[in-house]
């Protein structure tokens, strides 16, 4: 069998991979030097020939014994890719006649409702496809546990291509402690995501002003367990009214620059961007050894910072730093 699997999501099974990848290696073979390649009995391949003929990736040749050659790749796969993407046409076609049916009848059943998603994959599933289907705004309150790792770095380049929403985001004060999220942040803001600072008494998200979904348990050990989704209704309304409030009183996160590129702010011009880094986690609420963290810098050079910028906010303490970092507009850009 293969290591990789390379055309799975066009619908080919292992064996048929296996099969036709073995013919593309060695040519144009019998039956019995194509399962001794491919090691699977002469039976099994036997019996998936009609199907590889099918697919159009092999043709038999002339003459006996039965022999198979295998179709260009090029050929082949861009054939079954135009196969997949008529069938994903239809397919959205009955999805969109499903939903007349379903508008005929007088209105949603309470229990239509809301959702109960239980355990962490699935409510991970459900909140990608929640996000994938945004089409105008993801709105979302951000909070630890993670049901997805949204610091690694190819999941989040795969997830970022997939968006087509724009998304308002707030950071709770322990949004932060998880490693990475920050530099995750800044690269979402640098992609045109608008993050704000502040009270965050849920995990949220909200797409296009129609779904959501929030933990279903208060308890924060369990917060990823399970999941509710909640369809158009009262409740839905609640929520985003719960959103633009805490949204209003939040404070914004300045964007990144870009690497590479001069900073808008002159050389000798406080706060630099090293401090509004600082800054903005302070703002947050979080600890010197998590802003060292987050900031891949010495606990040492993170105090050394905190203590030259609560000399020139004129702050006794680090809350009254971050605050006064937020009455000033020096988290902004």
């Amino acid at each position: 069998m293969v290591d990789r699997r390379l055309l799975e999501g066009l619908g080919i099974t292992a064996t048929e991979e296996t099969a036709y990848r073995a013919l593309l290696r060695n040519g144009p073979s019998s039956l019995a030097v194509l399962a001794a390649e491919a090691a699977v009995s002469a039976a099994a391949l036997r019996r998936t020939v009609p199907r590889l003929e099918d697919l159009g990736l092999v043709t038999r040749l002339v003459g006996r014994p039965l022999r198979l050659i295998a179709t260009p790749p090029q050929v082949a796969v861009d054939a079954l890719v135009a196969r997949r993407q008529e069938e994903i046409a239809h397919s959205r076609m009955a999805a969109a006649l499903l939903a007349v049916e379903t508008a005929e009848r007088t209105g949603p059943q309470p229990e239509e409702l809301l959702e109960v998603i239980t355990g962490q994959a699935a409510v991970a599933r459900r909140f990608l496809q929640i996000e994938r289907g945004a089409a105008k705004e993801m709105l979302v309150l951000v909070h630890p546990p993670y049901a997805i790792d949204v610091s690694h770095d190819l999941e989040e380049e795969q997830r970022a291509t997939r968006r087509r929403a724009a998304t308002r985001a707030i950071y709770g004060p322990r949004a932060f402690e998880h490693p990475g999220l920050f530099e995750h942040t800044r690269r979402a803001i640098a992609d045109g995501e608008q993050a704000r600072l502040g009270h965050v008494p849920v995990k949220l998200a909200i797409a296009d002003g129609a779904t959501a979904i929030l933990p279903l348990v208060s308890d924060q050990d369990r917060a990823i367990e399970s999941a509710l989704v909640v369809h158009p209704s009262a409740l839905l309304d609640a929520l985003v009214g719960l959103f633009e409030v805490l949204w209003r009183a939040a404070t914004p996160l300045r964007p990144p620059h870009a690497a590479g590129s001069p900073s808008p702010r002159e050389p000798d011009t406080w706060p630099g961007e090293h401090d509004a880094d600082v800054l903005a986690l302070l703002a947050a609420g979080m600890q010197d050894d998590a802003i060292a963290r987050q900031l891949g810098v010495s606990l040492r050079t993170v105090q050394r910072r905190v203590r030259r910028l609560c000399e020139h906010l004129g702050a006794r303490t680090r809350f009254q730093a971050g605050l006064s970092a937020a009455r000033h507009n020096l988290l902004d850009d």
